[in-house]
């Protein structure tokens, strides 16, 4: 997949939640333009995502049948990085993953609404930003030109 313009890390209940409330904050932070942003995940991230999604709890919300639709799409939309990083500096070590996608992956910024990461803000060169801010700034992120 080719590289455009702004790379962003989602955390998994940003895109869950942005699934399952049409008009929320994680739901407008995911429609974005794609020629002017790149979504980033890693086996890990969309394995997590897919495991969380496809729990019971959810069908009271949506089928199942639309859950898979959903994830089948956004792995298709997603540019998948190969991770080599490891880190162990967040609070919860389950979300070191997203630190480690961030720098394999390059990316400008990781969208979460998980005070863990949100205090990390900026990590080496990416910023860490609730779902608010990024649409506050998704204008302005999207003409980053990252060296």
């Amino acid at each position: 997949m080719a590289q455009h313009g702004t790379r962003v890390v989602f955390d998994t209940n940003v895109v869950v939640s942005g699934l399952l409330f049409d008009n929320s904050s994680p739901a407008q932070a995911l429609v974005v333009p794609k020629s002017r942003f790149t979504f980033l995940a890693s086996n890990i991230t969309l394995a997590e995502l897919r495991n969380v999604l496809l729990r019971p709890k959810f069908d009271k919300y949506l089928t199942e049948a639309l859950r898979v639709e959903f994830l089948t799409r956004y792995e298709l939309d997603v540019e998948r990085v190969i991770i080599q990083s490891v880190y162990n500096i967040c609070r919860d070590p389950k979300d070191n993953k997203f630190l480690e996608l961030a720098i394999d992956g390059k990316a400008d910024v990781i969208v979460t609404g998980d005070d863990d990461l949100l205090v990390l803000d900026p990590f080496s060169q990416t910023r860490i930003l609730t779902p608010s801010q990024f649409l506050e700034m998704r204008d302005v992120l999207s003409n980053l030109k990252r060296p």
